[in-house]
């Protein structure tokens, strides 16, 4: 668990130092934007990698049993956190009516996997990056803006329709294949 919790620690701290007014700044202006860059995106890796690592060799220590229709709650919530998460990428209505996709993405997975599991560390991660997520969305009101990747564009409903398609195909890619191989279990009852 010990793991767990510093992975978190690490790779959430990291996401939290843009929050910090006028740190990121700071950085940029010792380190350079490609020392920034660099150091953020070790730091992320190595945290990612952590609570990973982690997650996987943590004790299931059960706090409660969700009942068996939370899976399905959970696997009907991930079909829009999909979508919400490429709409991120591709800017059309959905992106500029939820302004943050991917935040709306993070807590829409957080929730849904927090409905679905009921053991210490699912809580733990799970509700980390849902607290991380909401924590995020209050500071954007009083952050200058970054740069993301994205396609260019204001989109319309053409980016919309391939924000759902593409959104979509992963949740089923995902579901079915990656969620097994990747994480070790199948949200999918055989």
């Amino acid at each position: 668990m010990t793991l767990l919790i510093i992975g978190i620690v690490v790779f959430l701290g990291i996401h939290v130092l843009p929050t910090i007014a006028g740190l990121r700044d700071r950085l940029v202006s010792r380190f350079g934007e490609n020392g920034y860059k660099i150091f953020f995106s070790l730091l992320s890796i190595a945290g990612f990698a952590l609570l990973v690592y982690g997650f996987a060799k943590a004790p299931v220590i059960q706090v409660w049993s969700p009942p068996p229709w939370t899976r399905w709650v959970a696997i009907v919530l991930m079909l829009p956190a999909f979508i919400f998460l490429v709409a991120a990428y591709v800017p059309g209505r959905i992106k500029e009516t939820l302004k943050h996709p991917f935040l709306v993405a993070i807590k829409t997975w957080a929730l849904a996997h927090l409905i679905a599991n009921g053991d210490l560390a699912s809580i733990i991660l799970f509700g980390s990056f849902l607290a991380y997520a909401v924590y995020d969305r209050i500071t954007l009101k009083r952050r200058k803006p970054t740069s993301l990747i994205g396609v260019p564009g204001t989109g319309g409903p053409r980016n919309d329709l391939i924000a759902v398609v593409l959104g979509v195909v992963l949740y089923v890619v995902f579901l079915v294949w990656l969620h097994p191989l990747l994480i070790g279990t199948a949200p999918l009852p055989h």
